[in-house]
């Protein structure tokens, strides 16, 4: 079994908190992890219908039937048992009662933090990074590791790649969508998932999107929610100050995992990828996912940006750390270009003292400083 790095930060969460919950995309290996580190703690399937409803209609005596609690799977199909665990933790005092699991954080967030303030710690587990798989990935290939994803029955089984992520589309648009919101033509959507697909790593232009699709922006606006309550992709805001009206403020879009993009833009070969226009936003995608990985596996208080000026020059990523504010250019190129590392004067003027390590990923296989900036191979 692969070792998951977010491993230890559950631990020691399940050591301060009596209700810890993980969630993350279906799929991610969620479950997995949770029967693998507390093996002696009864686990409960909330998609199981029997004991669904035997917790809809009688939640007390469900809880009564786990005195020293339990993995409860997929918490948000009954999220009044958060209600009645609130009573439980209180008068047990007991640390890591309840581990429960979710794939879904549309509503689910607002009704844990209302009924469980204080006594939750909320871990977001995604698909595997390249670092718990690199013993498997060591010789891949760039545009492999892209098509490949991270879903860990994907990575572990290798099952066809074309069916496997048909199906997982299929699922999550008959399952989580439906169980949200009411989306009569799932062609729709289908389309529109499709639609965003095209414009991963772009800055988004709503109205475009829209149009495009067949709705109106408001849908638009919406179903772009969705997707990123049920995981499947997420937005990257601009950073800006105040002080600042020069910037772009518009978000990018991309996703949780970079082989569900290429299935839903068709591309299923590395000889399609590597002709494809859209492979530089595809790695780009990689890498950043990399970086919210390691951010959320091993607890770090981060958050991330873009930023781009209105004539242009832009820097991929930032990742704001208390006031400091690290910039990253990130480059499929496999050869160093002395133009990747233009932008950094500018941001590094407009924001001196906040200013971290400069650095550029690229696909190249070197890693070295060139004035005062830190590059890096993408491994």
């Amino acid at each position: 079994m692969i070792r998951r790095q977010i491993k230890d930060f559950l631990l020691k969460s399940a050591s301060q908190y009596p209700v810890v919950l993980v969630h993350g995309p279906r799929q991610s290996g969620k479950t997995t992890l949770c029967r693998d580190t507390f093996a002696d703690k009864p686990y409960i399937s909330l998609e199981n219908p029997d004991t669904r409803e035997r917790a809809l209609q009688d939640p007390r005596g469900f809880f009564k039937s786990i005195p020293n609690g339990a993995i409860l799977d997929e918490i948000q199909n009954v999220p009044h048992l958060l209600s009645y665990m609130q009573q439980i933790v209180d008068e047990s005092n007991q640390k890591g009662l309840f581990i429960i699991t979710s794939g879904n954080n549309f509503a689910l967030q607002q009704a844990v933090t209302q009924s469980l303030a204080g006594r939750v710690a909320m871990l977001k587990l995604l698909p595997f990074s390249l670092d718990e798989i690199k013993e498997l990935n060591a010789n891949d290939s760039i545009d492999s590791l892209i098509l490949s994803g991270g879903y860990p029955r994907y990575i572990t089984e290798r099952p066809d790649r074309f069916f496997f992520y048909q199906n997982y589309i299929s699922t999550y648009v008959e399952r989580d969508v439906r169980q949200i919101v009411n989306i009569k033509d799932a062609a729709l959507f289908h389309r529109f998932l499709v639609l965003c697909a095209g414009r991963i790593g772009s800055i988004l232009d709503y109205t475009s999107l829209s149009n495009d699709c067949g709705i109106n922006v408001r849908t638009a606006k919406e179903w772009l929610s969705i997707l990123e309550a049920s995981f499947i992709g997420f937005t990257l805001n601009p950073w800006y100050m105040k002080r600042t009206k020069r910037l772009i403020k518009s978000p990018k879009f991309y996703f949780y995992d970079t082989g569900l993009a290429c299935a839903l833009l068709g591309i299923t070969e590395e000889s399609q990828l590597n002709r494809d226009p859209l492979r530089g936003n595809l790695f780009e995608n990689l890498v950043i996912l990399e970086r919210m990985k390691r951010s959320f596996n091993c607890a770090e208080q981060k958050n991330f940006w873009y930023y781009r000026t209105s004539d242009g020059k832009e820097i991929d990523l930032v990742e704001e750390t208390g006031r400091i504010l690290t910039p990253f250019e990130i480059k499929s190129s496999e050869t160093f270009n002395s133009e990747f590392v233009k932008n950094f004067g500018v941001f590094e003027k407009e924001y001196p003292e906040m200013c971290g390590e400069k650095t550029v990923v690229y696909a190249g296989h070197e890693s070295f400083e060139f004035k005062g900036v830190q590059v890096k191979n993408f491994r």
